[in-house]
């Protein structure tokens, strides 16, 4: 179930060049799963919109909630300068999040990329519940070597790097690192910039492996009402009627053989 609250900040550092790690104290954290987001209200108004921002960690206690973003305009600048013990204004627990159950006693494969890297840590935390440890293998790609989250990745599964400028890792993007590296998997799940989620879907497609992908795309309401994040399906959407769905609703993960991305 979803609500809006005011939550409240307990910590935040910057992880990387204009990465920053937040943790808030919410009772959101209780029933969130790995794959959906928040929407955070900015206190500016003249801002208008929520941003959509990915669940990257719950705490062990359900008490609280762990975001890492990028700063991108004028709203995350603003929870940038966010200090402990102020508040925070959040709608969640939003979207559909990653089957895990999918994945029970399977080898799977974690990719992500860039600001699409952060749900992954809380998805590998709960498929260690689902599937051996040694079946986890997360491959993530940066663009230099601020690798944000690698220590905490590698604490839930084998961890794979490629960079960019090959800093770190394979050199290039997280196809290269799963050529470079041999991996072989039977289910994938995959979180970032869309040219990497068309080139997984490509990838699953001519190897016959199930892929889930959650779509990384600009958000408007949050809660379905707008349309303004709706990406092409196989399936007739029910609210519209059309092949369409609504990403913040309906997904933000979908089987990548359902959508045309």
């Amino acid at each position: 179930m979803k609500k809006k609250q005011t939550a409240v900040v307990v910590s935040q550092r910057e992880a990387a060049s204009r990465i920053y790690d937040m943790w808030i104290e919410t009772d959101l954290a209780e029933q969130a799963r790995p794959g959906q987001f928040l929407c955070i209200y900015p206190r500016d108004k003249s801002t208008l919109l929520p941003r959509p921002i990915s669940i990257c960690e719950v705490r062990e206690d359900g008490k609280a909630l762990r975001i890492v973003y990028r700063i991108a305009g004028q709203g995350t600048a603003e929870f940038s300068g966010y200090m402990p013990g102020d508040g925070i204004q959040i709608l969640g627990s939003l979207g559909n999040g990653f089957p895990v159950d999918a994945a029970r006693g399977k080898k799977v494969l974690l990719m992500g990329g860039g600001i699409g890297i952060p749900p992954l840590l809380q998805l590998a935390k709960t498929l260690g519940g689902v599937t051996d440890q040694d079946n986890i293998r997360i491959v993530v790609g940066y663009r230099d070597a601020q690798t944000f989250l690698k220590e905490d990745l590698e604490r839930y599964g084998h961890l794979y790097i490629a960079t960019e400028d090959g800093s770190v890792g394979s050199k290039g993007n997280v196809m290269n690192a799963v050529e470079d590296n041999g991996l072989d998997t039977e289910l994938i799940y995959a979180c970032g910039p869309m040219p990497m989620l068309r080139a997984i879907k490509r990838y699953s497609e001519e190897k016959g492996i199930k892929a889930y992908i959650s779509l990384e795309e600009h958000m408007a309401c949050g809660v379905g009402a707008c349309l303004g994040c709706v990406v092409k399906t196989k399936k007739v959407d029910s609210h519209s009627h059309v092949h369409n769905a609504r990403i913040c609703t309906d997904g933000p993960v979908f089987e990548a053989e359902e959508v045309e991305i």
